[in-house]
């Protein structure tokens, strides 16, 4: 009967133990030199126009292929442009190909997906399987403070836009949040104000539309439609904000509207909804009035009793007005 071992290890322990040994080496080649096993020479590159001539025999679920793989190597979003300098392809072939992997990568029938984004395109993990890849992968979501979404909000609607601007804004100082921003990427320098002080503009960076997935920044989301959103979608987008981090979107939203201005249209609506109100209510009861003075001043004739006009004598002639002359006078 065999002996039970004692603290066995585990094989995550088995593991590192097996890889510490690997990394050791054998000692007997410790004085020997290692030979080189690559080719010292480099494959030439072909030329572009021999590329592009052997890329217009390609069948089209061959360029469909090689997209699909470029894809999956880039690390960014690639655009057309790059990939026909890579592959010779015509850029209607390459739409066509994006076309036709839009249709298998998408989000609901895929694991990946395709996406289009700041100016190129993406192969991504699906959305909804977000939770198992940062579970293998062993990293947290990247997740931004209430001050750095305010102020990437401001930046991302008023830009190009100053940092006076953003502070008058926000109402504090946001150097700190600003200089973070620019190391992080999510936005770059844009120039200087034709004004005194010359003062920095900034405005949002390709990071940021990749950092949000936004095709350009045509894709935000306007004021108006958050305003419209129903109570269903206020209560998914509370849902996905984490607890104690991150901003209320509708006081994020509240800040940059101008409260002032809405009252005093909601106010002004108000006024003329009740002036015409009371114009309408005005023609009705002018019309009743009038109704009821026709039928005093114009009351109906009686109906002529039968055999009236047999019996009346002849007409006597109506008297001509005054400073009229007469017939025959």
């Amino acid at each position: 009967m065999s002996e039970e071992r004692k603290n066995p290890l585990s094989d995550a322990e088995l593991q590192a133990a097996q890889a510490a040994e690997e990394q050791k080496g054998d000692p007997a080649l410790d004085e020997v030199e290692a030979a080189p096993i690559e080719a010292a020479e480099a494959e030439k590159e072909e030329p572009f126009d021999k590329l592009a001539a052997r890329a217009r025999r390609l069948t089209p679920e061959r360029v469909r292929t090689i997209v699909e793989s470029l894809l999956f190597l880039a690390e960014r979003p690639l655009t057309a442009e790059e990939i026909r300098a890579a592959t010779g392809l015509e850029v209607a072939r390459i739409a066509q190909a994006l076309d036709q992997l839009g249709g298998t990568y998408r989000e609901g029938v895929s694991g990946i997906v395709l996406h289009e984004l700041a100016g190129g395109w993406q192969l991504r993990s699906a959305p909804d399987n977000a939770e198992y890849a940062r579970r293998f992968l062993k990293v947290k979501p990247q997740r931004l403070t209430r001050a750095a979404l305010e102020t990437l909000a401001i930046i991302a609607y008023r830009q190009p836009v100053t940092r006076p601007e953003i502070e008058d804004v926000r109402g504090v100082d946001s150097g700190a949040v600003v200089k973070a921003l620019l190391e992080r990427k999510l936005i770059k320098i844009l120039g200087k104000k034709e004004e005194p002080g010359r003062p920095i503009l900034y405005g949002t960076s390709r990071e940021f539309l990749e950092f949000f997935a936004l095709k350009d920044l045509a894709s935000l989301p306007t004021l108006r439609e958050f305003h419209e959103l129903s109570e269903e979608h206020r209560d998914i987008v509370e849902k996905e904000r984490p607890p104690q981090e991150g901003p209320r979107f509708d006081g994020l939203v509240s800040e940059l509207a101008d409260p002032a201005l809405r009252a005093a249209l909601e106010a002004r609506q108000a006024e003329g909804d009740r002036a015409l109100e009371e114009l309408e209510k005005a023609i009705e009861k002018a019309d009743e009035t009038s109704r009821a003075a026709d039928v005093v001043l114009r009351p109906p004739e009686p109906p002529p009793p039968e055999g009236a006009e047999a019996q009346a004598g002849p007409a006597v002639p109506e008297a001509p007005p005054p400073g009229e002359p007469g017939k025959g006078s």
